[in-house]
């Protein structure tokens, strides 16, 4: 018999949540089978089975936090199917033999009679003296969470316990939204979680947080609340970028097997100016600050769980492939939720793309610890003057740069965005700065 543990998943995390699990008490399995799965602050891991046996118990369940090194569930060795419990038996015992004497089945009656009395009294007997309905703590928090009264919940454990799965469902049972609240004996029925409490009339539903989006809420309001955060503006000429993309694209992807896109362009130009920059690839550590002279360049992502911000290790080493490589590899790996810790940590400078989506303009917030980020938004054609006598449409972007005013003076950011903005509408440059 082993325990079934929560696994060490960096210095970062310390915890999780029981997102869901693959198999139920009483299965079979075998060793690297996945047992369930577990969302954290960053990513979402498989813990599988050590070593063949039958799932023998499982002490917590989906939605439950649980600390790293704790124990989750048990598993008993051996393969064999799980042998239900005898209060859990069917009590009326099936006839051995059709020989038997005549004493056998009230012998057997019997025994089913007094095994229904010892289970009624052991669950009277572990009811709360105040009628409250007994519930596994699982259950407890789930229905202190949705707002549900556990003395309306229907449980089918023969001890009477309410369990975590008994509350889910009643919670997914229909409830009459468009009724008026209703008073039974002089005091209001308690009201739906699904409504609103200011007005229950209205359809709506109450979905928790998921645990990344929690964090990156948290991390955010923090972000905005220990810096001094402003953000500078300006825009790009991207004529020179579709130009050379336009002349080079279908002989990069023979030769590189991978398209030859923005962000290549981007983080190149990123890293020139840090280079020039260098106050803004650094690190405020308490009175400090942390001069970091490598270029990983966090990637923002946009994934079904939440924004993730992969890095791009050694940036200023890689070549426009190798860049274009190792954003679309990392990309992928955020969409289908198998990036590593390893891969979302230690970033100097991040990178966003919100011209994806349709965005005009934005101001990025910071990913901290960094104290600067890099806002690119959608390509739109403008008229732009020429010199004092033309106007031509050139298809133009606007870049933000927000920055941690604590270390970075104004004039430092704008010249650096300033930087970015020259290598971008000159990108040849960016073979010799970048």
């Amino acid at each position: 018999m082993s325990e079934i543990k929560v696994p060490e998943m960096g210095e970062s995390i310390t915890e999780g949540t029981v997102s869901k699990w693959v198999v139920k008490e009483g299965d079979t399995v075998s060793q690297g089978d996945v047992l369930l799965e577990l969302e954290t602050d960053k990513v979402n891991l498989e813990i599988s089975a050590e070593e063949d046996g039958v799932i023998e118990s499982i002490t917590k369940q989906e939605g439950e936090t649980v600390q790293v090194g704790e124990s989750v569930g048990v598993i008993s060795a051996g393969g064999g199917a799980k042998v239900q419990p005898s209060v859990e038996a069917t009590p009326e015992a099936p006839p051995a033999q059709e020989t038997a004497p005549s004493s056998q089945p009230a012998q057997a009656n019997e025994q089913a009679r007094e095994s229904k009395t010892d289970l009624a009294a052991a669950v009277a007997a572990s009811k709360p003296d105040n009628g409250d309905t007994i519930a596994t703590p699982a259950a407890r928090k789930l229905a202190r969470e949705r707002g549900i009264d556990l003395n309306s919940v229907q449980g089918n454990d023969p001890m009477g316990r309410v369990k975590h799965d008994d509350v889910r469902k009643h919670e997914d049972k229909p409830t009459n939204l468009g009724a008026a609240p209703t008073k039974t004996g002089g005091s209001s029925a308690p009201a739906a979680k699904s409504a609103p409490e200011s007005n229950p009339l209205k359809p709506a539903d109450r979905v928790p947080m998921s645990r990344r989006r929690r964090t990156i809420a948290n991390r955010l309001v923090e972000a905005q609340h220990n810096a001094a955060m402003l953000t500078t503006f300006n825009e790009v000429d991207m004529t020179a970028i579709l130009d050379v993309r336009k002349r080079r694209k279908d002989k990069f992807k023979e030769k590189h097997d991978v398209g030859l896109g923005f962000m290549s362009f981007f983080t190149k130009a990123v890293v020139g100016a840090l280079k020039t920059y260098p106050m803004v690839n650094a690190e405020i550590d308490g009175d400090d600050v942390i001069m970091k002279h490598y270029y990983d360049i966090g990637i923002a992502v946009s994934a079904k769980e939440g924004l993730v911000v992969p890095v791009v290790r050694d940036a200023d080493r890689l070549g426009f492939a190798g860049i274009e490589k190792e954003i679309a590899s990392l990309a992928s790996k955020a969409r289908s939720n198998t990036l590593s810790l390893a891969e979302l940590q230690g970033g100097t400078f991040t990178i966003t793309n919100g011209g994806v989506f349709g965005s005009l303009l934005s101001t990025p917030i910071l990913n901290a610890p960094q104290v600067g980020i890099l806002g690119m938004h959608k390509i739109q054609l403008r008229p732009v003057a020429i010199d004092a006598e033309r106007m031509e449409n050139r298809p133009m972007m606007y870049i933000a740069l927000s920055y941690d005013h604590r270390i970075i003076d104004g004039s430092e950011a704008v010249s650096f965005l300033v930087k970015v903005k020259e290598l971008l509408e000159d990108p040849e440059t960016l073979l010799i700065e970048g």
